[in-house]
């Protein structure tokens, strides 16, 4: 217990020392992913508190999600070619919030957009109607960027034409001094397809001493495994068109990045902090795999 406190302790000093010596950290908002509400993210806050970045999530509840039932009776949803507006009006409502609060403690600086899952696209949104003045920075966690091709047996639009429009009509990643997109993927699961012979894969980050560095414990395939595997590979095929591929679990690997954005893959890393465990099953806000990224925001 002394020697767990003790790091905390150092960490946490370390973090706020070096976080208050560097020019003024810009704050960030953090972006709930679908399904997800403002709680899942407290934890994640907390820890970009104790780095020195103030930070606001944007207020948002489970039953909020239900408003997407809206689109059902748009025809574009049918058609497949559905659009943000007016369907996801209260989301962007939410961001223009929180980026507001968020503004306010920034005092006249920039602010750093973190997009968790869905989130990560409908920031791109946001950015593409309110502008990028206010902003220097996107970050995406496990965001699905790139809609399904087309064509694909068996493949259906999830999003219904959003991520179309987003492909279409929203502005190409950058990574330059004034914006900078960074895309980060986890590879915590390989998919496997229905039928055939699967070869499944799990990448977990285990902590290896109190210093919250991770190792990877790759665990081979079984039964049990390998109808996850072909589980999720279905999901990744939704999203990607292709099952036998790497993902965090629910968001494939190749389109969590974007062409122009700095791309970033993490071993071991789970898509949500819903079931997600800090030490066996970690997801991309867990206290170690911020380590990893947390430099993006203070520079």
């Amino acid at each position: 217990m002394a020697l767990a406190l003790s790091y905390f302790h150092f960490r946490t000093h370390c973090s706020f020392s070096s976080a208050f010596s560097s020019p003024t950290i810009r704050p960030a908002v953090i972006l709930p992913g679908l399904g997800n509400n403002t709680a899942d993210y407290q934890k994640l806050e907390v820890t970009l508190k104790e780095y020195g970045v103030p930070t606001v999530v944007a207020k948002v509840s489970r039953f909020d999600w239900f408003r997407n039932a809206a689109g059902l009776v748009d025809p574009n949803y049918w058609r497949g070619t559905l659009q943000p507006r007016p369907v996801l009006d209260w989301y962007m409502k939410r961001i223009q919030e929180a980026v507001n609060e968020a503004k306010e403690l920034a005092q006249g600086g920039t602010l750093s957009l973190i997009g968790h899952s869905a989130g990560g696209w409908l920031a791109r949104v946001y950015m593409e109607e309110f502008g990028l003045s206010d902003i220097s920075l996107l970050l995406t966690l496990g965001t699905p960027h790139l809609p399904p091709p087309k064509g694909v047996p068996g493949v259906i639009d999830q999003t219904r034409g959003l991520l179309y429009y987003v492909e279409e009509h929203c502005a190409k990643a950058v990574y330059n001094p004034q914006l900078k997109y960074v895309c980060i993927a986890g590879r915590y699961i390989q998919g496997a397809r229905f039928f055939g012979k699967a070869n499944a894969e799990v990448s977990t980050a285990v902590p290896d001493q109190p210093t919250g560095e991770a190792v990877l414990v790759n665990d081979r395939s079984n039964s049990t495994s390998n109808f996850r595997a072909r589980f999720v590979g279905q999901g990744y095929k939704q999203v990607c068109g292709q099952a036998d591929v790497w993902g965090d679990g629910v968001v494939p690997e190749v389109s969590a990045h974007l062409e122009g954005a700095l791309n970033i893959s993490l071993d071991g890393v789970y898509h949500s902090p819903v079931g997600s465990d800090d030490e066996q099953r970690p997801w991309y806000g867990s206290p170690a795999i911020v380590e990893k990224w947390i430099h993006h925001l203070l520079n």
